[in-house]
């Protein structure tokens, strides 16, 4: 598929996938009130490859975790896949989880006592999709596991984890891709490797939104949102452009 420059997609007039309005996320801890994400407005497109950079405590966690459904802002207005999710019901975000987003985590969360295979097919079973055990076995082949079908977690270097992480996420077919970090633990080659799966997605159509504090990583992304104590502070393409997966250095 020949991939569309971010202009080119918003000229196409590409859909939202992720509208944020003013959102804001506050928690009580003991008598104070600690504000997480203060008045936060973004849209996040379809086959768009969104990096959220900032430090430690800039609020990059809160905001991938309201984006994935598994907190509700304080204030104002998140969107989706078309479904308030402040005003939405229980069972409406729990339909979000399952066929909208798909989270990648930095520490994989695999299933130790599941085969590779196995935790991919439970990634498409949860979803609801038909044939979950061959949907398991041509994802894992698209991301160079083909020969590590009924390999255990621990029988797997962290890199092989990480992407059969990803192929987890792939085999629910769900639009929205979340990935936390998923180069933290990871070394240099290994991590090019992932963050170019990862590009595959936003160029097959897919909403990819990358969390890190690493700079980077950001120079691949088609918007690059920086965070600090919860606020906005830059919201844009990455100086220069993007550039190819294999030009990045860290």
């Amino acid at each position: 598929m020949m991939r569309q420059s971010a202009g080119e997609r918003a000229a196409t007039g590409g859909e939202s996938a992720v509208r944020l309005v003013n959102v804001s996320k506050s928690y009580r801890v003991g008598t104070h009130t600690v504000t997480a994400l203060d008045d936060i407005t973004m849209d996040i497109r379809r086959g768009e490859l969104v990096v959220i950079l900032g430090p430690s405590g800039s609020g990059k966690t809160t905001l991938l975790n309201l984006i994935g459904v598994l907190d509700v802002p304080t204030e104002g207005s998140l969107e989706v896949a078309g479904i308030d999710v402040a005003t939405a019901s229980e069972r409406e975000r729990f339909r979000i989880r399952r066929h909208a987003v798909s989270f990648i985590f930095q520490s994989f969360n695999l299933f130790p006592g599941l085969t590779a295979a196995e935790n991919v097919e439970f990634g498409a079973d949860v979803a609801g999709r038909d044939a979950p055990r061959q949907i398991a076995t041509d994802v894992l082949a698209r991301v160079g596991l083909p020969d590590r079908l009924h390999h255990f977690p621990h029988q797997l270097s962290g890199g092989e984890q990480q992407r059969v992480a990803i192929a987890r996420a792939l085999a629910t077919g769900n639009p929205i891709l979340l990935a936390d970090e998923p180069t933290g633990e990871l070394d240099f080659t290994t991590g090019v490797q992932i963050l170019g799966l990862l590009a595959a997605q936003r160029d097959e159509g897919r909403s990819v939104l990358i969390v890190t504090h690493n700079r980077e990583i950001a120079r691949i992304a088609d918007r690059v949102v920086e965070l600090s104590s919860g606020r906005i502070v830059a919201d844009g393409p990455p100086p220069g452009g993007p550039v190819a997966v294999q030009t990045v250095r860290w």
